[in-house]
């Protein structure tokens, strides 16, 4: 007869690769793919080795989940941003999608270029292409939106979401991994707003004038 795990050993079990997920997100965020070695994670988690394999047969697989992770908290990010405000026009809400993203990104660049850029294994790379997907889905829904209301020109809305996603990471990179990224702290204990904060603004202006806004001039 099968061996069926009780609910309290299930439970347990989920638990400890909740454990793991939550303690290599945190070195992702310090180090990047390359620092979520399963000893380090393991040593984070405070667990054997082995446990980490229970749950995750291999680095590829851990990373793949820790990935999904952190890009389903940026779309829901993202995705509440473009829905608050009713009154707002199609075009608001795209640049409320590009000011999350990259302010959320410029405040934590380590993670955020793990999830744009940083080499990995080709299983990552896949979910990337998922994750342009996601984040073109959105903008293509506001775009499609603003055309049909004659806010924003006749335009493809899939492709200039595509275009836009493909921008936007690009633009990123720069500031990602250069010093524009470092932090200062301006004496009242909160280190965390990037410097170089030029980068967003111009990245707003740039969204406007690719959508045709009318007020993009003004941007």
């Amino acid at each position: 007869m099968p061996y069926r795990r009780t609910p309290a050993v299930q439970a347990r079990l989920d638990a400890q690769r909740g454990t793991v997920v939550e303690a290599g997100l945190a070195l992702l965020a310090e180090h990047g793919y390359a620092g979520c070695t399963m000893a380090a994670v393991a040593a984070r988690a405070g667990i054997a080795t082995g446990s980490v394999y229970r749950h995750f047969p291999s680095k590829a697989a851990l990373s793949v989940e820790l990935f999904r992770t952190v890009v389903g908290r940026e779309v829901a990010a993202v995705s509440a941003a473009a829905a608050l405000g009713a009154h707002r026009t199609s075009a608001d809400r795209v640049v409320a999608v590009i000011e999350t993203f990259a302010g959320r990104a410029l405040k934590a660049p380590r993670l955020a270029y793990a999830l744009l850029a940083e080499p990995v294994d080709p299983a990552v790379d896949a979910e990337r292409l998922v994750f342009r997907r996601a984040f073109r889905d959105v903008f293509a829904g506001l775009i499609a939106a603003g055309v049909a209301s004659g806010e924003l020109p006749p335009q493809d809305a899939r492709l200039t979401a595509s275009a836009l996603v493909g921008a936007g990471a690009e633009a990123l990179i720069g500031p990602l991994t250069g010093p524009s990224t470092a932090t200062e702290d301006d004496g009242d204990g909160d280190s965390s707003e990037p410097v170089g904060p030029g980068t967003v603004p111009a990245l707003v202006t740039f969204t406007l004038r690719a959508l045709g806004a009318p007020d993009a001039r003004h941007a």
